[in-house]
């Protein structure tokens, strides 16, 4: 790890002078002065060349140029002696942002800068000078590089890296940028991933990942845009965790011991980190740019800004004589020097409007295409000592700025549409507007049959009261009746009991007139009664009337009832009649929408092409041995008198001089952290082939096994496990692993593990022995399917992957099996529920776990006895999808035959009138 030289190495030197006046790096530029002041270099109207290509851009940009600021590195302790004697070779103008160079006592040479930095100015001074300006924009979504260039011991390391750990006053530019970062976004809306790499002998290697050695550079044939897709990409949510990353990326960079530096930089370190945010529709540049915005009223994606921030810590330019490099340590040199001159090249070819830029003489000036003459905002901090003695080196530094002032950038807006955002949130919407019609139908339902109930009984309410009305007239009217009649009798028998008593006695006078009088009286009294009886008859005939009025009335009633429910009837048709109009318009608008993901699906191809490279195992390399073996590696180094002073052994040379036996012996150590560095030593061991069978031999898969039943460190676990995956790459070694209950300590260790990374390892181990044929039926009676399955809980993507490889490769056996006709009945995953799991996976975001999802999915439906499962799970319509939208051509052709090949696949499409 490169740190500065001086006061700068072993913390914040205190300040005894402070400078108020800031310099934006949006101001002006200022010309280069040498004796005399020289024109202000324009832009660069008819310049051809830049590190971004020759090509000319039809996009709109905003012209920036590289801003330069020099810093002084005060005297070290070797400097305050040997140079007691002379004057410093540079003299700052910080007013005036000059800086002079001294020829020799009487003459001197002056040039301008953006800005001048003492040795006096904190920390805090250079990012606000330096940095800020650039973090703001990558903040609005421009692109943005601080760099920082000079002779090695110099401080460029202290400038961009200091972590400020004991003084929080000293932190370098790169905790400060990332403070600055996470304090501006929202987390529910952006996200913040950092990649940290070293150029090391001309090749890319992952500081994150020390495994991932040799990164390839892609360039976009269409943009000319440079990434490195193989490189570690890690969210960050909060400044602890990114600490932690960059302790991790310093403890695996090259360093060595120079005369110039006790730790001089061997490498080129490079810290990249990519801000996405999303942008509100009045904030956008982008669909006003386009015009898309009135086309766009009902259905308009949100749009993204997507910056990135690279933070560039050059290794140290030396010279050999000055340094005393020997060895391996004067190859470093030599590339770090070719790298650097190439770097001068491009900007010297820039400055001078070159129509030719040498971009591809190194992959650092390849990686840094679009800082000089691109589309990034560039901020340069050149390094220099106050020594004398290397006058020479200061020279070339300021000579470097000075034409690095001269490079034009174009700074472009990185914004696009976010189509995964607006398909899911139209999702989410369809989802609410299905469940907002199901409850209003729910309660139209509900309510009407409650007006049909309530209509009923106030019906059969009324009947009854109705024919318990009449049931009363008729009664009273036959009372009434029989009262009438029995009044009658017993007149009857009064007028005839009367007319008796009157009759004439045997022997008395007859006596005509007498006689005619009883008569007329008789007749009177029967004519009074028939009289009165016709009243009755009269007034019972009017009763009766009325009560068939009544009757008819009621009768009225309900006709007018019946008329009301037939109403209602006719309206209940009309309401369900809207009720099918809706549930059509649900249906097509569902069609749309899957007419919508389709072609969203096609247009983030791209995207989802680029796919992280799994980790083979191992939590990185160990530096250099454990203590114990360490003095037997010394030893034997003094013995033989070969090796450098400074140089650390590697684990290869540790494994030859030192032997693995005794490494092994190790792995059961009561020291727990001399078992966790033996059990690293051993998988970085068991990461190269011709390892893998010596260390079986001598009993280290024994010992890893029994690593995971014995110890519970979490540390262990994970990296035997990661050891054990490796080894389980052989197919020698994976029956081995089985016939040694490897797959059920897996399975034990993965029900206790919360750490997202031991159980990407656990997966990783166990989807290699679902890759062999002979250890299917073994494999899943000892809960390897199921253990596969349990460590979805984690839902971490790259667990999530490993997992989805374990079944498509189990997948992958059971289908050659069944072709062969070794296997017959369902699938032993379909058994044990996996399908569930893999149906819900199968369009997921992530391109490897999608991928191997889909070859699982393709590989389950070449065997016919898992056809039924498959519909009943919903597992054809992905199959459909895959066989139309799949972005690999040999996962779309597998998919088309299988579904033209299956009878019952056939006849189900033909039922749901699936056009294929």
């Amino acid at each position: 790890m490169a740190t500065s030289g001086g006061n700068y190495r072993n913390g914040t030197h205190k300040s005894s002078m402070k400078v108020d006046r800031s310099l934006s790096l949006n101001s002006n530029p200022k010309p280069s002065v040498k004796s005399k002041s020289l024109p202000s270099s324009g832009p660069r109207r008819n310049s051809t060349g830049s590190l971004a290509g020759g090509a000319a851009k039809d996009d709109a940009g905003v012209p920036g140029r590289v801003r330069v600021a020099v810093r002084l590195r005060p005297r070290n302790a070797e400097e305050l002696v040997a140079d007691a004697d002379f004057a410093d070779c540079v003299e700052l103008q910080p007013e005036l942002k000059r800086l002079k160079l001294r020829k020799n006592n009487w003459d001197s040479d002056t040039y301008e800068f953006d800005e001048v930095l003492t040795e006096f100015a904190s920390q805090k001074r250079v990012y606000e000078v330096v940095a800020k300006p650039v973090v703001e924009s990558v903040l609005d979504g421009y692109n943005g590089t601080i760099m920082a260039y000079g002779q090695t011991g110099t401080g460029k390391t202290y400038t961009l890296g200091r972590l400020g750990e004991e003084d929080t006053a000293a932190r370098g530019i790169m905790v400060r940028a990332m403070e600055d970062i996470l304090a501006d976004v929202s987390f529910e809306t952006d996200s913040v991933s950092v990649s940290y790499l070293q150029l090391y002998m001309e090749t890319i290697q992952d500081l994150l990942d020390p495994a991932n050695d040799n990164i390839p550079i892609v360039e976009d044939p269409k943009t000319g845009d440079v990434s490195v897709p193989g490189a570690s990409l890690v969210k960050i949510r909060d400044q602890q965790s990114f600490l932690e990353l960059l302790r991790l990326g310093e403890a695996h960079r090259f360093a060595a011991n120079t005369k110039l530096n006790t730790e001089s930089s061997r490498s080129h370190a490079i810290l990249m980190v990519q801000v996405k945010r999303a942008v509100k529709e009045r904030d956008s540049a982008f669909s006003s740019e386009n015009g898309i915005s009135s086309q766009m009223k009902t259905l308009k994606p949100p749009i993204v800004r997507k910056g990135k921030l690279f933070v560039v810590d050059l290794a140290g330019s030396e010279r050999i004589d000055k340094s005393g490099s020997e060895g391996h340590t004067l190859d470093e040199a030599k590339s770090i020097n070719l790298s650097l001159s190439a770097l001068g090249k491009c900007i010297n070819a820039l400055a001078e409007n070159s129509a030719h830029v040498p971009v591809r003489d190194s992959k650092l000036t390849r990686l840094l295409k679009d800082s000089f003459g691109g589309t990034a905002r560039t901020s340069l901090v050149i390094t220099i000592g106050p020594s004398p003695r290397h006058r020479g080196e200061t020279a070339s530094t300021i000579m470097f700025g000075q034409r690095a002032m001269k490079v034009e950038n174009m700074l472009k807006l990185k914004e696009e549409f976010d189509y995964k955002s607006l398909s899911r949130r139209l999702d989410i919407q369809l989802d609410k507007l299905i469940a907002e019609h199901e409850r209003q139908q729910k309660a139209f339902e509900d309510e009407i049959e409650r007006i049909n109930i309530e209509a009923q009984n106030r019906i059969s309410e009324f009947e009854r009261n109705h024919a318990d009305a009449l049931e009363k007239e008729r009664l009273k009217y036959q009372k009434d009746y029989m009262e009438s009649i029995k009044k009658l009798e017993e007149q009857l028998v009064k007028n005839q009991q009367k007319n008796g008593s009157e009759k004439v006695p045997v022997g008395l006078k007859d006596d005509d007139s007498a006689l005619t009088s009883n008569t007329k009286s008789s007749k009177l009294s029967a004519v009074e009664e028939v009289a009165e009886l016709k009243k009755l008859l009269q007034k019972e005939s009017l009763l009766r009337k009325a009560a068939e009025e009544e009757v008819n009335n009621l009768k009225s009633q309900i006709a007018q009832w019946k008329r009301s429910e037939a109403s209602g009837n006719s309206e209940i048709l009309k309401l369900r009649k809207i009720l099918a109009d809706e549930a059509s318009q649900k249906e097509k608008l569902e069609g749309e929408i899957g007419i919508l993901q389709s072609q969203l699906l096609q247009l983030s191809f791209d995207a989802d092409e680029t796919r992280r490279r799994l980790d083979r195992g191992g939590s990185g390399k160990v530096p250099g041995g454990l203590e114990s073996l360490m003095s037997q590696v010394k030893h034997h180094q003094q013995d033989s008198g070969t090796g450098g002073t400074g140089e650390k052994a590697s684990i290869a040379k540790l494994f030859e001089q030192v032997g693995l036996q005794k490494i092994l012996s190790l792995l059961e150590a009561e020291d727990s952290d001399v078992r966790i560095h033996a059990v690293k030593v051993v998988a970085n061991l068991a990461a190269e082939e011709m390892n893998q069978e010596k260390i079986v031999q001598a009993g280290g898969l024994t010992s890893l096994l029994m690593l995971l039943r014995s110890s519970e460190d979490e540390t262990i676990h994970r990296v035997a496990a990661g050891a054990i995956a490796n080894l389980a790459m052989n197919e020698t070694n994976q029956e081995l692993i089985m016939s040694q209950g490897g797959i059920g300590l897996l399975s034990m260790t993965a029900a206790n593990a919360e750490d997202p990374q031991t159980l990407r390892m656990v997966a990783g181990a166990i989807a290699n022995l679902c890759g062999n044929d002979k250890l299917q039926m073994k494999l899943r009676d000892e809960g390897g399917i199921k253990a596969l399955l349990g460590m979805v809980r984690c839902r971490h993507p790259d667990v999530l992957a490993q997992v989805a490889r374990g079944i498509a490769n189990f997948a992958k056996c059971e289908s050659r099996a069944s072709t062969q006709g070794t296997k017959t009945g369902r699938s032993l995953l379909i058994e044990d529920g996996a399908l569930s799991w893999i149906v819900q996976n199968a369009n997921n975001e992530a391109s490897p776990i999608r991928r191997h999802i889909e070859l699982a999915l393709c590989h389950l439906s070449q065997h016919e006895a898992n056809a039924k499962d498959m519909i009943s799970g919903g597992a054809l319509w992905e199959l459909v999808r895959i066989s139309r939208d799949c972005a690999r051509e040999d996962i779309r052709t597998l998919a088309h035959r299988t579904l033209t090949s299956s009878p019952t696949f056939q006849a189900e499409m033909r039922r749901l009138r699936i056009d294929y």
